[in-house]
């Protein structure tokens, strides 16, 4: 008799233990399945390029006054684009590389309505303080439409005679700073070499899309 209630004890043992040792295995795979989405909607929101536009192939009428004696590069941006202060790194990066062989404007974008402070934000400051780069306002995104920039950090190199050389992005992903072919492929060409890549992906915000990027992060979710 006690030999049977002790062989019914360890069943009704070995099957509670199953029983939890299931539950956990179920805990596990859905928490798993949770993390894996969670980090899916970011890589694809870091590693998703926005709109490039279309640049125009000569530099266009009607903007500022380009400089005549060396390539001149132009950056769109909005100043409130979390994505962009890697683009504005780069920047950084490629003007010290080039040592005062090129000229450089980041147009950032302001509405219209917008309030006298919108655009004063660090990512503007930051970009004024880069030796040779000159920040301009860009009211209601009028220069943005000239130049065909329709994503924060769309960058345009043209020739000294005015002619396009390349359009594109200059980080490797959406507000990833680190060695890119854009960046490559302007230092090659104010350098007078060759290079494969002319257009680029762009990874940054929508500059005609005003929401907080934490908002459009979750509109993917």
């Amino acid at each position: 008799m006690r030999l049977a209630q002790s062989e019914d004890g360890a069943l009704q043992f070995l099957h509670t233990r199953n029983k939890h040792v299931l539950k956990t295995l179920v805990f596990g795979v859905a928490w798993l399945a949770a993390v894996t989405a969670g980090l899916s909607v970011f890589l694809n929101y870091d590693t998703t390029p926005g709109r490039a536009g279309e640049a125009p192939l000569q530099w266009p009428r009607g903007t500022f006054k380009r400089a005549p004696d060396r390539p001149v590069l132009v950056m769109i941006a909005h100043p409130r684009c979390p994505c962009t202060r890697a683009s504005i790194g780069e920047l950084a990066q490629i003007m010290a590389r080039l040592q005062g062989k090129l000229v450089a404007y980041v147009l950032f974008v302001k509405p219209n309505n917008a309030g006298g402070g919108w655009d004063d934000t660090q990512l503007q400051r930051d970009a004024a303080k880069i030796p040779g780069v000159t920040a301009l306002l860009d009211v209601d995104g009028a220069e943005a439409k000239r130049f065909g920039a329709e994503t924060s950090g769309q960058t345009l190199l043209f020739a000294a005679d005015g002619h396009l050389l390349f359009s594109g992005g200059i980080t490797v992903s959406r507000g990833h700073p680190g060695d890119n072919i854009g960046e490559e492929a302007i230092v090659s060409l104010v350098n007078n070499h060759t290079t494969e890549r002319r257009r680029t992906f762009v990874f940054g915000c929508a500059l005609a899309d005003r929401k907080p990027a934490t908002q459009r992060l979750n509109q993917l979710k």
